[in-house]
């Protein structure tokens, strides 16, 4: 018996922002299952839903339950995919909506950053036999003990992906209000140029140095299933990008996009003890407090001391600061000094492997352009620098010119 086609398809916050937007989804979704025989669909909170969610609960409480908030910040998909499913009824195709608990998606019990162990999926086969559209809301499951738990920002993107290889789905596609991945942000440099295709590879670094277009985790499981990814526009019929294994080009092209991250703060811990086993202590119960920490910057010792900096999410600054003033005041360190005015600037390029002076080239632009750097990261495929947040716009822009992007 031939294998029935499935399709995954996901639609983000601004997809489904108003009444308009969700009968063009919907009409959208029922194109889809006309020509294929079934299809689960994705959706995140309407528009800035879960950031209105947020306000209201740091208006009631300056540190709200972490269980709460995800109590809370779950209800936005359950309204949008019901809504869908209203919306595609309407039009007269058979549909049904799910919560991530329905579905079958069990996570860990870490409350606003829950990883999914497992999914049955059994509900949405149900279904599909019985002809309908399954809506399914995103960025949530269940523990082991039945509470409610979010997967983090852009977790509907994950909740499509780890859908996609549960249901042995031929394609997933992400559905955003842009037409697909873009050289850098086209808001910051007008002449970005889309991507026709990117690897995993790059994917995974530019949205992990600050890339909004799909979340980082989402990436990672599509990477190590092989689920090929189209990121496209809800908007108009357009082909975007998509996000494969490997690329068929003879050469690789040295650099292939700039990314911003402003999202980020730098914490310093001064005149450190210069001695064995401090950054295990420091970086240990920064852990405990669950961080996470990003680039570390140690300053060589001429006095027995030494600063130690790092970076870690805006997001996480209380924990971070309350972890590492423990650690200070346990080893006899001078001052913990915090700062939110920086930014991260970044390079990514499956090519850096083969090709020399990239780095060089960074530098020198930054350079030319007064553009001072505080901090420097490399891995195999990027270099990322922390500049100060008022010159990051033009950080972009001048290096999207310098490695000519915009050809």
């Amino acid at each position: 018996m031939k294998k029935k086609f499935t399709v995954v398809m996901k639609f983000g916050g601004s997809s489904v922002a108003n009444v308009e937007r969700i009968q063009n989804v919907a009409r959208r979704i029922i194109d889809t299952k006309t020509t294929n025989n079934n299809v689960a669909v994705v959706v995140s909170a309407m528009g800035d839903t879960t950031d209105e969610f947020e306000e209201l609960a740091f208006k009631l409480s300056k540190n709200p339950s972490t269980r709460e908030m995800d109590m809370l910040m779950s209800t936005g998909e359950q309204i949008s995919c019901a809504l869908v499913a209203i919306a595609i009824e309407e039009l007269g195709h058979k549909a049904i909506s799910f919560t991530g608990n329905q579905v079958g998606i069990l996570t860990d019990g870490e409350y606003s950053k829950a990883k999914i162990q497992t999914i049955s999926g059994d509900c949405i086969k149900k279904a599909f036999a019985e002809g309908k559209i399954v809506i399914v809301a995103g960025f949530q499951g269940v523990d082991s003990k039945n509470e409610i738990t979010t997967l983090g920002r852009g977790g509907s993107d994950l909740t499509a992906v780890a859908l996609a290889k549960a249901l042995d789905a031929d394609v997933c596609e992400i559905f955003t209000d842009v037409t697909g991945i873009y050289t850098t942000d086209p808001r910051i440099v007008k002449d970005a140029k889309k991507l026709k295709e990117i690897t995993f590879d790059e994917m995974l670094e530019m949205a992990s140095l600050g890339a909004q277009v799909m979340q980082a985790r989402s990436i990672e499981v599509a990477k190590r299933f092989n689920i090929p990814l189209h990121v496209r526009s809800s908007l108009s019929k357009e082909e975007g990008t998509m996000i494969v294994k490997k690329l068929e080009k003879i050469e690789d092209i040295c650099v292939t996009g700039v990314t911003l991250n402003k999202n980020e703060v730098k914490i310093t811990i001064c005149a450190v003890p210069d001695k064995p086993g401090i950054a295990a202590q420091l970086f240990g119960e920064v852990s405990k407090a669950g961080v996470n920490v990003d680039l570390i910057v140690q300053n060589v010792s001429h006095t027995k001391q030494t600063d130690i900096s790092f970076t870690a999410p805006k997001a996480d600054l209380s924990k971070a600061l309350d972890a590492t003033r423990k650690v200070a005041a346990k080893i006899g360190a001078g001052d913990v000094l915090e700062s939110s005015n920086i930014a991260r600037v970044s390079i990514v390029g499956s090519g850096m492997r083969s090709h020399h002076g990239i780095a060089a080239t960074m530098f020198k632009t930054l350079a030319d352009n007064k553009i001072n750097i505080d901090m420097i990261s490399t891995s195999e495929i990027s270099i990322s620098c922390i500049i100060n947040k008022e010159d990051a716009e033009k950080a972009v822009t001048v290096l999207h010119k310098a490695f000519e992007l915009e050809k």
